[in-house]
């Protein structure tokens, strides 16, 4: 029996049954729900709770605002620990270590190791730069701390999931202050030795302290026209400042003060709404990684294999099978929410670190026009397209939070982030939650799509392997079956040559090949300029030079022809940018941190996991000169997509688009990735779509796949470098994996996308609750 199926039962959870044979009965629509509640008494139950029956509990007197809090807490402490293993030279134990407190007590890591020859085929062979093998060492932040550092992998059955990595628990909820630091001010003086700026920290309420002040003034009549959020427990990606937590951007930092002075804008005004600022959520450091800008500085050490890693929080598994990736940088927030250790969480998306943790976890992830949702007191990768993000288990909790965000003097308006001046024709003039559809059809009902046409997007349902085509597969039949039979929408298909034409939709009058050739020579001639590695033009076309005056004008007045690979994957390849080194140093300049104050003494006082993160950091604080073209790229086809996508919408009357979020299943934490084919990366095709042309969209949940044609190491010839191999042997995964559907439009269409993504979460209500992190004994 395994670790998580005896624990949920000493904790008298649900019963240890398997996902696959609920899968089956998820496929009748609305019974996912229903059989997660089977067999629990009435009353307010925990899991899957809404934001709603959060209210209605408080308000019938099931449960106080603190009973709630704690039960959160006792759920972390059951479920919250370490799920991965070193990748050891030998495989051999190592001794216990002993990570930061959460919940109470020190986490505690595996003492068993993976040989890394069970990891790396033909290692024997190998003579290539030494691996960076996995080991425990000391934190930068706390030498107390240890952390694993060096490669892991996932463990199958962990039972813990690692999603968050502070609680708001006085004692621990700071470095900085730990322990009596911390002690509540009614305890007396503070003790000597500890650093003065503690003194102001600890006259903040933790968690619980908030949420017993809250049910003093209260009770059980909370003023929920004031209070929307009341007592809603939030996860909030490790890059929003947190007044009262660490914030790191879950990198091991050693600030002089690691809790900064003031809130982020989305934590000041989720606050002011009777949030509870519950806990930060495990991430990606520095949003996707410290990456590397080149320079002088190499890593000493190759390191190998998938993950999402922060060196201070870990790696965050996925709760349906933990051997295998949650995805990022958000993955704490998909999984906080997914095993309900959190209502709702906040993520960051610069390109899919919100929707692919959402995809992969079973929850919804509602990303909105670049500028709605404020930004201010955040850290970010490239202020261009990053983007806050809501991750909660229905898209009417999602949109609820949206709504809850806006300022009653302000709106959505942030003066610390310039992005928020948007024109107020782009805002709704209702509340966001209005438009969303909350039941499935009734017989003799008019459908509640009927009347909206929806684009199919082909170029990122193309089968470019094996791998890709059982999730391509079951989402086209989502779309017809769900959205057209049942839901009465009208469906288009976009064309892509490597996609075979489907007969039973019709094509789109004017496609997105049309649209990039008539509006791309206009604006971004350059771009048929561009080169491949080996010299050739990228995009050339037999017959015509593509370079040449003639050609773009026939191309745009639609007399000659558009390179096949000149399509939607492509143009959403930007060169990298070193839009981090002006941020980071904003950032920074506007924390004020004694000790940290610019990338070179962020560089002196952080501790990597991996050497190859070590030696970008050296680089990005050596570096002098910001120019980034890679932005200037962005923005400028950031106005071509702007009006691509328009003008395929407005020609085509579309309301909304439709695509899975991703065509490839889970990969292994420390295992391969897909290797990228067609401009389909390792994480999918649709990354950067939406933050490129900063428009909304949202995933949703849309069944479980089976199969999965796992992906290869294989050592070259020469013995000294490691690939990744495309898959070519089918397997059917023991437990079936999440899948999601992405529902998106234009700037200021959040209307419509949550009409659709309602209407189709309201008729299949595929979510179901991670059988392995059930109910704990006597939880509400």
């Amino acid at each position: 029996m395994s670790a998580s199926r005896t624990a949920r039962r000493r904790a008298g959870g649900a019963s240890g049954g398997t996902l696959g044979a609920a899968v089956l009965v998820l496929l009748l629509p609305g019974s996912g729900l229903a059989q997660s509640a089977a067999g629990q008494p009435d009353g307010f139950r925990l899991e899957e709770s809404t934001i709603e029956s959060i209210h209605t509990a408080i308000r019938e007197g099931q449960i106080s605002c603190q009973g709630l809090v704690q039960a959160y807490i006792d759920r972390a402490r059951a479920y919250n620990g370490a799920c991965t293993r070193l990748v050891t030279l030998d495989g051999g134990p190592i001794e216990p270590a002993s990570g930061p407190v959460r919940a109470g007590a020190p986490v505690s890591f595996p003492t068993s190791t993976v040989p890394v020859s069970s990891v790396l085929p033909d290692f024997d062979r190998y003579s290539g730069l030494p691996l960076d093998l996995g080991r425990m060492e000391p934190t930068i932040s706390d030498p107390a701390v240890q952390a694993q550092y060096g490669m892991v992998a996932g463990v199958r059955n962990a039972g813990q999931v690692n999603a968050l990595s502070t609680l708001n628990l006085r004692g621990e909820r700071s470095v900085t202050c730990k322990a009596g630091c911390d002690a509540h001010p009614s305890t007396g003086a503070m003790p000597a030795n500890c650093p003065a700026a503690c003194e102001r920290f600890r006259q903040q309420p933790d968690a619980l302290e908030r949420a017993a002040e809250l049910d003093a003034q209260y009770g059980d009549d909370p003023d929920l026209a004031e209070l929307p959020m009341y007592c809603v427990p939030f996860a909030f990606k490790d890059v929003y400042d947190t007044r009262d937590m660490r914030t790191t951007t879950g990198a091991d930092i050693n600030f002089a003060m690691d809790a900064p002075p003031a809130d982020s804008t989305i934590v000041e005004r989720l606050r002011e709404k009777g949030a509870i600022i519950y806990a930060k959520a495990n991430a990606t450091e520095f949003n996707g990684g410290i990456g590397n800008p080149g320079g002088a500085a190499t890593p000493a050490a190759r390191y190998l294999g998938y993950d999402e890693r922060s060196t201070w929080g870990g790696q965050a598994c996925n709760p349906y099978d933990t051997e295998r990736s949650p995805r990022g940088s958000s993955s704490g927030s998909g999984v906080a929410v997914s095993a309900n250790l959190a209502t709702c969480a906040f993520c960051e998306q610069t390109g899919g670190s919100c929707k692919g943790p959402a995809s992969r976890n079973a929850v919804v992830s509602l990303l909105t026009t670049k500028g709605l949702i404020p930004y201010g007191g955040a850290v970010g990768s490239n202020p261009l397209v990053d983007r806050a993000g809501i991750n909660c288990r229905t898209v009417k909790d999602a949109a609820l939070v949206l709504d809850a965000l806006a300022d009653p003097e302000l709106g959505y308006f942030d003066p610390r982030d310039i992005y928020t001046a948007l024109p107020e024709a782009l805002t709704s003039g209702e509340p966001y939650a209005r438009h969303v559809v909350e039941e499935a059809p009734r017989d003799g009902e008019e459908p509640p799509l009927a009347g909206m046409r929806i684009g199919i997007v082909r170029e990122y349902m193309v089968k470019h392997t094996q791998n890709d085509a059982a999730i391509s597969d079951q989402i086209d039949g989502e779309i017809k079956a769900v959205l057209r039979d049942r839901l009465g929408a009208s469906l288009v298909e976009s064309v892509d040559p490597l996609y075979p034409d489907d007969p039973g939709v019709p094509n789109m009058a004017y496609a997105f090949q049309d649209a990039l050739a008539e509006i791309l020579p206009i604006h971004m001639p350059e771009y048929f300029f561009t080169a491949t590695g080996d010299g050739e033009l990228e995009f050339a076309v037999p017959g015509h030079d593509v370079t040449s005056p003639r050609y773009l004008v026939d191309l745009a007045e639609g007399n000659a022809p558009l390179a096949p690979n000149l399509n939607l994957r492509r143009v959403t390849l930007s060169p990298a940018t070193r839009a981090f080194a002006f941020h980071i140093d904003q950032y920074l300049a506007r924390r004020g941190d004694a000790r940290v104050t610019d990338r070179a003494s962020l560089d002196a006082n952080t501790k990597y996991f991996a050497a190859a993160d070590e030696a970008g950091s050296a680089n990005w604080a050596a570096l002098d000169d910001v120019r980034s073209d890679g932005n200037t790229e962005r923005m400028k086809m950031r106005a071509v997509m702007q009006l691509v996508l328009a003008k395929v919408m407005r020609e085509n009357r579309l309301d909304v688009l439709v695509n899975p979020e991703n065509t490839l299943p889970h990969q292994k934490v420390g295992g391969p990735s897909e290797p990228t084919v067609n401009g389909r990366g390792p994480s999918g095709a649709t990354q950067t779509i939406t933050a490129l042309i900063g428009a909304p969209e949202i995933a949703v949940p849309a069944g479980f796949n089976e199969v999965v044609y796992e992906p290869r190491f294989v050592l070259n010839e020469a013995g000294d470098r490691y690939r990744e191999a495309i898959g070519d042997v089918p397997s059917r995964l023991e437990t079936p994996l999440p899948i999601s559907m992405m529902f998106w439009a234009g700037p200021g269409a959040e209307a419509a996308v949550l009409k659709a993504a309602s209407a189709y979460e309201a008729a299949t209500r595929h979510r179901m609750p991670p059988p392995d992190f059930g109910p704990l004994r006597d939880e509400p």
